[in-house]
């Protein structure tokens, strides 16, 4: 049993400063031992860098596809790590979850049967406050971390759940 979650980012280098913008938003998270997160520029020199990215990607149990026209464009994204991710999100191995940073045809692709973050999809950089626009896709990621703890056993509280989604508790109103 598994007592934190790895997430893998995929992203195209021209979206590193957004890419960079939802990572920092899950830093308490990660302090707080609920998540290892990873990407690409943690691979130490020397490294087989494609080797190191296979066996990232096949352990991870969330991965975040970071979808723009670059991410599109990338044979690497989204051939390869993109169909890897689909093939583990069918089986069941993974959590596949699209983040939406630049307006893209995306929802055309076949990443776009997936529900995406931020909510109604909307591209990270087209939200007036884009700190908010990744505190969001943050705090949709961990609810999902969250199940997967909670499934595997080792789920926080539910009132920290909710604390962490900053969800209120609300009866049903007609």
């Amino acid at each position: 049993m598994k007592d934190q979650i790895e997430i893998f980012f995929s992203y195209a280098h021209e979206d590193e400063d957004l890419m960079n913008d939802v990572r920092r938003q899950l830093i308490v998270e990660e302090r707080n031992g609920h998540i290892i997160k990873w990407h690409d520029r943690e691979i130490p020199p020397g490294t087989d860098w494609r080797q190191e990215i296979d066996n990232r990607l096949e352990r991870a149990d969330i991965i975040l596809l970071f979808m723009s026209p670059h991410f599109i464009e990338s044979k690497y994204c989204y051939e390869v790590e993109g169909k890897a991710a689909l093939r583990r999100h069918k089986s069941g191995e993974a959590r596949v979850i699209p983040i939406i940073l630049r307006p893209c045809l995306w929802d055309r692709s076949p990443f776009g049967k997936l529900q995406a973050l931020p909510r109604d999809a909307k591209p990270v950089s087209q939200w007036s406050d884009r700190d908010e626009a990744c505190l969001e896709v943050a705090k949709g990621v961990m609810l999902v971390v969250d199940e997967l703890l909670a499934s595997q056993g080792s789920a926080r509280s539910m009132s920290d759940y909710y604390r962490a989604a900053s969800i209120q508790q609300r009866p049903c109103l007609p």
